[in-house]
């Protein structure tokens, strides 16, 4: 059901800001930037049903019902007006939450259910068989992301500099890809399910930022045009050198868009 209790961490004191994830790690995907927004907010990072320690829903699986499931947790958490970011898959449901006109200020990295029939299709027939190799080498994903040229190998198609990036920093979501019960029900809500609706001028409920990198293989950069058409009311904020993890790829500048554009 989509009112499933999530599992979340707190981090952190000041106004509340919430953070979700994409396909992966769950909250821990936020972990490279996780600490430094807690020395300025009160964190509040959630593990969508599937992942983390957050049973998966017994219903349908779909970016409307992993939605109601935040939309849920916010009322249930008195969280009403919270600002709130979210990554990829996670950029997608905050954009939906403030379609919805739940929270407050929002803001989407690299957010999903902006492309074309081709690039959608790309995304499933490029994104499968990354999923289905991290599983094969499941046991040995540690020791290839302690080398750089595993990295480079593995997390090309997410990382515009995967050899620059640590094990550590990586490891969670490449580990979530392989182990969260939810990866493939999620991957067929993104690629077969509807595209991302808009919210018309002066509908959302507070400021909404969208961040892209400009090497973002997964999102490609081109569907940046597309949401903010979808969103005017939207800020468009380019990552430089970066790809579709700007928590990995350039986590000082993410960390800034978040803390300057929410509040």
């Amino acid at each position: 059901m989509a009112g499933a209790v999530l599992n979340h961490v707190r981090r952190g004191s000041g106004s509340p800001l919430l953070l979700v994830h994409g396909l992966g790690a769950g909250w821990n995907s936020w972990s490279p930037i996780l600490d430094e927004l807690a020395e300025h907010r009160e964190v509040i990072a959630v593990d969508l049903p599937g992942f983390g320690e957050t049973p998966p829903l017994s219903g349908d699986i779909s970016i409307a019902t992993l939605t109601d499931s935040v939309e849920n947790f916010i009322r249930d958490q008195g969280l009403d007006g919270v600002s709130i970011a979210g990554q990829s898959m996670g950029g997608r449901i905050v954009l939906e939450l403030a379609r919805r006109g739940v929270g407050g200020d929002t803001v989407a990295l690299d957010p999903g259910g902006f492309w074309s029939d081709r690039e959608v299709a790309v995304f499933g027939a490029t994104l499968r068989p990354s999923i289905a190799l991290v599983r094969a080498l499941r046991s040995r994903l540690p020791a290839l992301l302690d080398s750089a040229v595993g990295r480079t190998l593995l997390l090309a198609q997410f990382s515009a500099r995967p050899w620059a990036l640590s094990r550590e920093t990586v490891l969670p979501d490449v580990r979530g890809l392989a182990d969260s019960p939810s990866t493939g029900a999620a991957m067929d809500a993104l690629t077969k399910g509807p595209r991302q609706e808009g919210a018309p001028a002066g509908t959302v409920p507070g400021r909404v930022t969208i961040g892209w990198g400009r090497r973002d293989l997964v999102t490609v950069p081109g569907q940046a045009a597309r949401a903010t058409a979808l969103f005017p009311d939207a800020k468009l904020h380019w990552f430089e050198r970066c790809g579709h993890f700007p928590q990995w790829d350039a986590p000082r500048e993410a960390t800034r868009l978040i803390l300057d554009n929410t509040k």
